[in-house]
């Protein structure tokens, strides 16, 4: 029974990791001056789906500053703990 509960969480958080992968990219797509509908749709879905995650860490861990640039190390974070959780899962 376990090794069903293991697949399943497996599974889950390998799909949270390619959510949070593309949110990632159409981060980056909205800061390169992205244009068009769907670009908006795809991220609210992955905000919508990472943003409950990342919150909490980001209240601990707050985006560091490098002028212009910011670097937010609560996604950071979840990203490495979540391919560490799903390496220990699986």
């Amino acid at each position: 029974m376990f090794g069903l509960v293991g697949w399943i969480v497996g599974w889950v958080l390998t799909l949270f990791i390619l959510v949070m992968i593309g949110r990632m990219i159409v981060d980056w797509a909205v800061t390169l001056q992205a244009r068009g509908e769907w670009v908006w749709k795809v991220r609210r879905v992955t905000h919508g789906v990472t943003e409950p995650v990342l919150a909490p860490v980001r209240k601990v861990l707050p985006p560091v500053r490098f002028g212009g640039f910011g670097l937010d190390l609560a996604f950071t974070v979840v990203f490495i703990a979540a391919l560490i959780l799903r390496s220990i899962v699986w």
